[in-house]
């Protein structure tokens, strides 16, 4: 016998995916401006020499 009614926890775990998703897409993209900082640091770098 299935249970009547709302399901329970649907909201909240939609929630927390989005929020982790949120998370995972930010620490990309942080990652990501990382290396193109450090490749023109090495770029400076090596014009100076």
């Amino acid at each position: 016998m299935s249970k009547k009614g709302k399901a329970k926890n649907t909201v909240n775990k939609a929630k927390h995916t989005k929020l982790l998703n949120r998370k995972k897409a930010k620490l990309k993209q942080e990652k990501e401006t990382r290396k193109l900082r450090l490749k023109e640091i090495a770029k400076q770098g090596q014009k100076k020499t």
